[in-house]
């Protein structure tokens, strides 16, 4: 029932973040007690940063774990969930995202315009308000450019070495938004342009890597910009 990125992360949860603690214990004589030592262990990992876990990512963890013992009492006689009896850990909401003003995005699209294909990326990215996997799975057949829309019906993901394209994340997902003149022109000048370009070709072929890295480096110059427009930067 889950799609395939969905799975492998759920399973590398369950291969490095459980097994290790408790894959040999019996799933009967697990205590609260037992899960309670377990969340402290995960409060103490670090990403490969070096910094703690998110709240968001402690609470998708023991998710996980409550999910495998109510499994077990639903078809295996469980008694009860100790997971549920120890409490949770982390928290669901994410912290607060904060987003481009319209004025400071276009500082820092006129910083990628030696860049096409990054350029055209985030102008899709910031006018249509799209998932980065979305824009990656993008195609010549999904723009109508007498209609100014643009179809968002799949999204791709790098798995395991493959590219694989999926349904979107939700079944709302799948919509049909409407785009500014400007952009449907940019889109279409930019689709014009790509050599031996077939309608199911996909537009944007990079990894996120790129994409982030492309974000990263225009806003350089646009963060010196800005610091020089202060009159006095210290206050």
């Amino acid at each position: 029932k889950l799609k395939l990125n969905t799975w492998l992360t759920k399973e590398s949860i369950i291969q490095k973040k459980i097994l290790p603690y408790l894959g040999k214990r019996k799933v009967s004589e697990i205590t609260p007690r037992d899960i309670i030592t377990w969340q402290n262990e995960m409060r103490k990992l670090t990403d490969s940063k070096g910094n703690p876990y998110s709240t968001t990512y402690l609470k998708t963890i023991h998710n996980q774990m409550s999910a495998i013992f109510n499994h077990a009492v639903r078809y295996y006689g469980l008694a009860s969930n100790p997971a549920a009896k120890a409490g949770s850990m982390g928290e669901k909401e994410a912290a607060e995202m904060d987003f481009w003003t319209k004025e400071e995005f276009l500082k820092v699209i006129d910083a990628m315009m030696d860049s096409p294909i990054h350029y055209y990326a985030y102008e899709m990215l910031y006018w249509c308000g799209i998932r980065e996997g979305e824009l990656f799975a993008l195609t010549p057949a999904d723009f109508n450019f007498e209609n100014q829309t643009v179809t968002i019906n799949k999204s791709y993901q790098r798995i395991k070495g493959e590219d694989v394209i999926t349904q979107p994340k939700t079944k709302k997902s799948n919509r049909i938004i409407q785009m500014p003149q400007f952009l449907a022109d940019e889109m279409k000048d930019y689709i014009s342009r790509l050599y031996g370009v077939e309608p199911d070709t996909r537009l944007f072929q990079m990894s996120k890597h790129s994409l982030k890295y492309a974000m990263e480096k225009a806003c350089k110059p646009t963060i010196l910009f800005l610091w020089k427009d202060i009159e006095d930067p210290c206050q």
